[in-house]
């Protein structure tokens, strides 16, 4: 295994770790944490890409109007999640928008570490790592695997949305089948969290092995 060296910019091992909606990612990077991992929260800095009057924000609210920026001036997630979701043009304008910049960013925290050598392990947690072409950036990807019918329910459950809005959503994701075949490593992560922490600890044990 190289430890990043093809990508020319970090000497540290990158794990890009993604998975379907509701699929537990954050419950395996935080795991990841425990045992020493830095991780990189693609979902954070997409957030702080688009904060008002940024770049990003400008584009998104020259695109999609005022009725997806809230009386603080941020940009609404909620009300632009309903168009995105129902809309395969929009929602490829707006990831055309904040992909570029999210990969910039995760680009120089990779980098950031690596000068600093702060860290021996970078988890990269990002849903859409596979669609955005985040590959580039990491050494291993691991994908979180749970079966439809669970990434529904804990939808349902979190964001208190009906199943058939819960469904929309999951369609607009790449399957899970695709994302297994690209996967290097891959964690079940529909039953106990006990026996997920197992599988990251044993993935994260054959790494230092290796």
């Amino acid at each position: 295994m190289s430890i990043g060296m093809e990508r020319g910019f970090s000497t540290v091992l990158v794990i890009g770790l993604t998975g379907g909606i509701a699929s537990g990612k954050s419950t395996i990077s935080n795991y990841l944490r425990e045992l020493g991992a830095v991780v990189i929260d693609a979902d954070q800095l997409a957030r702080e890409v688009v904060k008002p009057h940024s770049p990003a924000w400008q584009e998104i609210k020259g695109y999609f109007g005022d009725e997806v920026i809230d009386e603080q001036g941020n940009i609404d997630r909620r009300s632009l999640g309903r168009i995105i979701f129902h809309s395969p043009r929009d929602r490829e304008k707006l990831n055309s928008i904040i992909h570029p910049k999210v990969i910039e960013a995760t680009k120089v925290l990779i980098d950031l570490y690596n000068k600093r050598n702060e860290a021996s392990l970078v988890v990269v947690d990002a849903p859409l790592l596979l669609e955005a072409g985040m590959t580039d950036l990491v050494d291993e990807v691991w994908v979180a695997a749970v079966p439809e019918e669970v990434q529904i329910e804990r939808l349902m459950k979190r964001d208190k949305v009906s199943r058939e809005e819960a469904l929309a959503r999951l369609k607009t994701q790449m399957p899970l089948e695709e994302k297994l075949g690209r996967a290097d490593r891959v964690i079940d992560n529909s039953g106990d969290p006990e026996k997920t922490r197992e599988q990251v600890f044993l993935f994260w044990k054959g790494l230092i092995q290796e």
